[in-house]
């Protein structure tokens, strides 16, 4: 059994889909490879952004609820989640984010790096860290981001945990990851060099209250296993050391298990295989709603109820409110 390469995507919970859509593609330059429903919940979409094709490494998925109640991030949850920059990108990004009337916190220095936090629309912490090795990224020249400034996939996710040891054994000894360093109350675990986010952080707090999931939270982060025997291998060996793995779910794209880790949080394993053009080619990601063959019958009805939101052209910069980071 392999160890897990790093992230494969990150799932998180929105509010307004019409924000969400013009803050990850139209602010920060991720192409929207896919819009979907919750399979779980056929009134609700499933964005999914990422690179251009979707790589694993680079996706973050939304499931937006309107109206949806704000979030409070605690222990048991993710505390942030962070992209990777050039170190030439970092004035570029601050002062992008300053436009869009996005507010930045003081930039950081972690494990040698720098580090700019902010927040999106929802109050979601993101991160952009500065690693200059290349990453096997695909970048998306329609977008709206020079190639030299583009995100280029995930860095790291923060998990807020109460205790360090039990989660860092799961990393480690169940999961592949190796400890690589220690800041303070900040752990840092490495999956496999040269892949795209190969950092899990833990920060460590026991005093810090639990968190309660919305709008701005991250509802689960999703490893990689690069093919179906191989996440069949994670599920039995996790079963067996006495995790409650789910079955293997069809997620249409890729195929997942999930368990709690010891810390609360939802993990799950997702496979690379097969991939965002799937029932699309990669030309045209994104731009019509795909739905799984079980629920294409029920189509007319599902979209009679989902929200409506537009891709709004790059050079339409629409007024947004301050967010305060």
């Amino acid at each position: 059994m392999q160890p897990i390469p790093g992230i494969h995507h990150i799932t998180a919970i929105a509010s307004d889909p019409q924000a969400n859509v013009d803050f990850y593609r139209n602010l920060l330059g991720q192409r929207l490879v896919k819009k979907t429903i919750n399979f779980d919940d056929p009134g609700t979409y499933h964005f999914y952004y990422g690179d251009k094709t979707g790589s694993p490494g680079t996706i973050m998925t939304f499931f937006p609820w309107p109206q949806a109640r704000r979030g409070m991030v605690g222990n048991g949850e993710i505390g942030a989640c962070a992209y990777t920059i050039s170190s030439e990108s970092v004035s570029y990004w601050q002062e992008r984010l300053a436009k869009y009337n996005v507010a930045t916190s003081k930039m950081e220095t972690r494990f040698g790096a720098a580090a700019l936090p902010f927040r999106d629309r929802d109050g979601m912490a993101l991160e952009l860290i500065v690693k200059d090795e290349p990453t096997p990224y695909q970048f998306w020249k329609d977008g709206p981001i020079p190639a030299k400034h583009a995100l280029r996939g995930f860095h790291s996710v923060t998990l807020w945990v109460a205790e360090a040891e039990k989660t860092a054994a799961l990393l480690t000894e169940k999961m592949g990851y190796q400890l690589v360093g220690q800041e303070e109350n900040r752990w840092r675990f490495q999956g496999l060099p040269g892949e795209m986010g190969i950092y899990v952080d833990l920060l460590v707090d026991p005093k810090r209250p639990y968190g309660r999931m919305g709008a701005g939270s991250v509802h689960h982060v999703a490893f990689r296993a690069y093919d179906d025997s191989e996440q069949l291998e994670y599920q039995h060996s996790l079963s067996k050391a006495g995790f409650g793995v789910t079955p293997i779910k069809d997620r249409q794209y890729f195929h997942s298990i999930y368990f709690r880790s010891p810390g609360g949080i939802l993990f799950e394993i997702a496979t690379d295989p097969p991939g965002f053009s799937l029932d699309e080619r990669v030309a045209e990601l994104g731009q019509s709603l795909k739905l799984p063959s079980w629920l294409e019958p029920h189509r007319q009805e599902i979209e009679s109820i989902l929200p409506s939101f537009t891709l709004k052209p790059f050079t339409e910069e629409d007024p947004q409110e301050p967010v305060h980071a």
